[in-house]
């Protein structure tokens, strides 16, 4: 799914589920052919489980992902579930792969995050030897923190008891790597201010160990306009972007060797490319809803639009107007879906758009619906039943209309929506039946061989209540077996 940022960059979501945790990301192209990579973690606050994505870093010339901090519906700071660290083995490796798919290393690489997402680029950047780490008002003792304050947190990341055995291995994470003097030649950025809450316990005692990189440096805010741990981040913002668009170019502050105009406009983006095909958020292979309410072209009340369907392998439908989100109608086990909008529609034509989401995230190719709503017409009577809905013909894939086939050949395959069994008949003879996967895809072998000649084969589906759909026809013809050569 390409979604666009407040200033019209365009942004690529999908999903890495080559680890042990699918981890979600959202991920812009370099401009004029920049050769750096930003990596941003998420605060606890951030919408969506996304950090600094609401525009800000648009300006930066770099190659931007974004991680999202949302595993089994919790955070985790990046790094584990019930003391259980795949999670940080799968962030790291979804880190790697973008990276090496840009044909960059290391060096090539800024981690960037605020609290919990300073944490977080913290820890990433010394364990994994990043070149440079921009970490606001980060929490070095994450046991202890996310106990006390963010209990729920602690419960995900901890398990139910939290205990003191399990807190304190969590506190001792980024501590016990700055005592190593892990990634000695990191660029570490780390602001902070007296006025931050968290900074006696979180950053004060820890300062002697981070002093100790060559190339740290604090940014240390006083400002009465300072008045909690959430603002710090929000008055440095500037010199934060400031410090970003230097990496960005390959020049760190405070160093005596620079380097200016990193850029590749022809670099090769085929590693790139073809790594957020594979894990694109949108899967071709996962079926579209079917919507069976209302009709195309459908005349209804401003005060009265039911939009109803059929969804299987989903776990929910996402409904969009005009690039909005209007609302997500949860799938039924049966595969059906319905929604109903409290306030009315405007008067005029409506173009919904729907797609389906299933429960690891990947969503559905795009289904479009088109009505139209007026204040002059009657709604319906609210105790009036529901019509029944019609069980659509099944898709037929293979085989092809009038396609000529080997008698080994022939192999109906196809997709269909709102049934549990394919049915086959030819000149009114029952030939057989196949389930559905649960992506409503359906392939069907005889277990005889064909006769030579033409073969209309009439497909159909059935429901769990034994409805049968209109067929939907297939012609083609079976050839006879080669000879074998003569010898």
């Amino acid at each position: 799914m390409s979604e666009a940022t407040a200033k019209g960059r365009k942004v690529i979501g999908g999903i890495d589920a080559s680890g042990g945790h699918p981890v979600e990301y959202r991920f812009t192209h370099a401009r004029s052919g920049n050769r750096h990579l930003m990596v941003v973690f998420a605060n606890i606050y951030a919408p969506d489980d996304y950090g600094w994505a609401t525009g800000v870093l648009d300006n930066l010339r770099s190659n931007i992902l974004w991680i999202r901090d949302r595993f089994d519906d919790g955070n985790t700071y990046y790094l584990c579930r019930e003391m259980d660290f795949t999670v940080e083995q799968s962030v790291i490796g979804l880190i790697t792969r973008v990276m090496k798919s840009l044909g960059l290393t290391p060096g090539d690489v800024t981690l960037w995050g605020s609290s919990k997402g300073g944490s977080a680029a913290l820890y990433f950047g010394l364990r994994y030897g990043f070149r440079n780490i921009v970490a606001s008002v980060p929490q070095l003792r994450i046991g202890t923190f996310v106990r006390d304050v963010y209990p729920d947190t602690g419960r995900h990341m901890l398990g139910e008891a939290m205990t003191d055995d399990d807190v304190r291995v969590l506190d001792a994470v980024l501590p016990d790597l700055l005592a190593s003097g892990a990634s000695p030649e990191t660029n570490l950025y780390l602001v902070s201010s007296p006025q931050d809450e968290q900074y006696p316990t979180q950053v004060e005692p820890y300062l002697g160990l981070l002093q100790r990189y060559p190339n740290f440096n604090l940014i240390f805010s006083e400002s009465p306009f300072i008045t909690d741990h959430g603002k710090v981040t929000q008055r440095n913002t500037p010199p934060l972007l400031g410090i970003a668009y230097l990496l960005v170019e390959g020049i760190a502050p405070r160093l005596g060797l620079t380097r200016h105009g990193y850029e590749e406009p022809d670099a090769d983006k085929s590693g790139i490319t073809s790594f957020l095909e594979s894990t694109s958020v949108v899967q071709g292979s996962f079926a579209a809803p079917v919507v069976t309410a209302p009709r195309r072209h459908d005349l209804l009340s401003t005060t009265h639009v039911r939009l109803a369907g059929r969804a299987p392998g989903a776990v929910r439908v996402s409904i969009w107007e005009h690039g909005k989100y209007l609302a997500s109608a949860p799938v039924d086990a049966d595969g059906g879906w319905t929604w109903h909008r409290e306030q009315p529609w405007a008067a005029g034509e409506h173009r919904v758009r729907l797609f389906a989401v299933d429960a690891s995230g990947y969503q559905s190719e795009r289904t479009e619906v088109r009505f139209t709503t007026s204040e002059h017409v009657t709604a319906p009577v609210p105790d009036s039943p529901e019509p029944r809905r019609t069980l659509l013909p099944p898709l037929v894939h293979t085989p092809e209309p009038y396609q000529q086939l080997l008698d080994v050949q022939v192999r109906l395959t196809g997709a269909a929506n709102g049934a549990t069994q394919v049915g086959f008949r030819e000149n009114d003879v029952f030939l057989g039946s196949c389930p559905l996967a649960h992506d409503g895809r359906w392939l069907w072998n005889a277990d005889w061989r064909w006769t030579e000649g033409p073969h209309t084969v009439e497909v159909f589906v059935v429901n769990a209540a034994g409805d049968e759909s209109p067929p939907a026809p297939v012609t083609f013809a079976v050839i006879p077996t080669p000879a074998a050569p003569a010898h």
